[in-house]
């Protein structure tokens, strides 16, 4: 193999690790959306991941990839049907992966009240036509690429592409049911697992250094020195706008709020995505503070002022970030390829760049909101758009998909916090009770204790162990537990997600129900005092009923007989 093909092959071998890499950015949209979800819709979005790139995929490679990259032509590149991407098979990979992220993007935004066929739809329409003609705009040749305006790896041409069609997606589709109160404000609705939603986050990370890294398409004649650059920019942009949204966060909300500080992470990498090539790593800093800044509010902006319900915050991350970080390529470019040439605003280099850059976002989000318009209203008044309201109520993994759970036959068991035990001290401000084990109780024909009482007991699940121990030491061993969500009349400590305060917070509980006679009932009380007391909110309850009558079903026996052992 001769140093022509060598290079040919590691070429080509650099191009096609980022299509790998890229494709799996499909697993952590699949993951930050069903995180910042609930549960009943966690089906139907991993369905609508899966579906775009499998429909995306044979679309773009029988139409997209002609109308972007078919011709050069200012508007259009042309007509290439059952492309094999101009003879280039990794070219055709590479930048099929690239569209089905463009149209992943809107998922999130339309997400627990779409129906499933229309996202079909217009997906399949934003892998055929918006996203190839405004991407041959940008790059196939078309007439802002022959302006001089770049974007590197996508910013406009990928993910202003699907924040507009996602802002326009969620307008026309409406809010969820309870999103907004009579009075238009706004009501939090949690996703169901920020552990998913962080791995989500974590995948695509990794994942954009293969977006980026590997858009230089190349590692010979210098491109590995500016593949290295891109990843430091892409890497040290994302760290500081997930630094600069907790910051805020935490001013704002008292707490720093972690679904909010997620969303920095993805804004900072959307944000330095068009200029990662062309910008230092001071420049790579501060497009990351201002992404930080430009999420944070932009979220608050679309959730509250506009009342635009966007349960992921795809508008804010990929709109928002993605025009702004295209814009700022006028302002902080300071190379070309290897070499300094300083074209930013800042340094020296005018508004020529700035305005060619301002002038392709307009142009971008023209396309954009123009043609998903036409092709929402024609969905909507045609196959319709939304699900019903029973439907959507129950949540749409059972209409849509025919699941009665995404997570059948789990069950969260209790935590158990290890170290908690006999060996945790008491509280100076409480008295040490003295617990003794009952004893056994001798009974005569006749002769029962005078009455029967149920406790039932609400508590932190991190407690259940002690508690446990503490009621066997005094002789109760008939216990029921269950976990339950819920809160006492001060509604549970303040919280915010993702700037909008939760009108009540339920928090996981125990719930013990124990019948007792033979062991007093305040000693019971006063085991269980002991064993919950930390001092703080949140320590739990203690309820005592009359229990009018037992009845044990196998023997028939009642009263304090029906409790007794065999």
């Amino acid at each position: 193999m001769d140093t022509n093909e060598l290079g040919l092959a590691l070429d080509t071998g650099w191009i096609l690790l980022g299509a790998a890499l890229v494709f799996f950015m499909q697993a952590g949209f699949a993951m930050v959306e069903t995180g910042f979800t609930r549960a009943k819709n966690a089906g139907n979005i991993i369905m609508k991941n899966l579906m775009d790139f499998c429909i995306g995929t044979p679309i773009f490679w029988l139409f997209g990839f002609g109308l972007m990259f078919g011709g050069s032509g200012v508007l259009i590149g042309g007509l290439d049907l059952f492309t094999d991407g101009n003879g280039s098979w990794a070219t055709l990979i590479f930048q099929t992966v690239f569209c089905a992220t463009a149209a992943t993007i809107v998922s999130g935004a339309m997400a627990e009240r779409t129906k499933f066929s229309a996202y079909c739809i217009y997906s399949m329409v934003i892998s055929a036509i918006i996203y190839p003609i405004s991407g041959h705009w940008i790059w196939g040749g078309g007439w802002l690429q022959q302006l001089g305006f770049h974007d590197f790896a996508g910013s406009a041409a990928v993910h202003l592409v699907g924040g507009v069609s996602a802002l326009i997606g969620a307008k026309i589709l409406g809010p969820r049911i309870g999103k907004y109160d009579k009075s238009g404000k706004a009501r939090a609705i949690p996703g169901h697992s920020l552990t998913l939603g962080a791995l989500g986050v974590f995948i695509l990370w990794f994942c954009w250094f293969g977006f980026n890294g590997c858009s230089t398409v190349a590692l010979t004649n210098g491109s590995a020195e500016t593949a290295a650059r891109v990843f430091v920019t892409t890497n040290l942009a994302a760290a500081v706008s997930t630094v600069t949204v907790m910051c805020i966060t935490w001013i704002r909300y008292k707490k720093p709020d972690i679904s909010m500080t997620l969303n920095g992470s993805l804004a900072g990498l959307v944000a330095i995505t068009a200029g990662c090539d062309m910008v230092s790593p001071m420049g790579a800093a501060a497009i990351g503070i201002i992404a930080g800044f430009v999420v944070v509010f932009g979220i608050e902006f679309i959730d509250k002022k506009l009342r635009i319900d966007d349960p992921v915050g795809a508008v804010g991350v990929h709109g928002m970030c993605g025009a702004t970080g295209t814009i700022l390529v006028g302002v902080f470019a300071c190379y070309s390829g290897n070499e300094v040439t300083n074209q930013g605003l800042l340094y020296g280099g005018g508004f020529q760049l700035l305005g060619i850059q301002i002038l392709g976002v307009l142009a971008v989000i023209a396309w954009v909101s123009v043609t998903i318009t036409i092709v929402f209203q024609i969905i909507k008044h045609t196959i319709g758009l939304r699900v019903s309201k029973e439907e959507e109520i129950m949540g749409l993994d059972r209409p849509e998909h025919g699941l009665s759970s995404a997570y059948a036959d789990f069950m969260p068991a209790v935590p158990s916090v290890l170290g908690v035990g006999s060996d945790t001290p008491t509280p100076a401000s409480v008295p040490a009770v003295t617990v003794e084990k009952a004893v056994s109780v001798t009974r005569v024909s006749g002769e029962h204790p005078s009455s029967i009482h149920k406790v039932v007991i609400i508590a932190n699940p991190s407690r259940f162990d002690t508690l446990k121990e503490s009621l066997n030491a005094i002789g109760v061993t008939g216990i029921t537990m269950t976990n339950v969500m819920g809160c006492g009349h001060q509604k549970g400590a303040s919280e915010y997600y993702r700037g909008t305060p939760l009108d009540i917070t339920l928090l996981p509980k125990i719930k013990l129900e124990i019948v007792v006679s033979a062991v007093p009932v305040e000693q019971v009380i006063a085991a269980a005092k002991q064993a919950l007391y930390t001092g703080h909110i949140g320590d739990g309850k203690i309820f005592v009923y009359d229990v009018e009558d037992v009845v044990k079903v196998r023997t028939g026996e009642r009263g304090f007989d029906a409790l007794q052992d065999d």
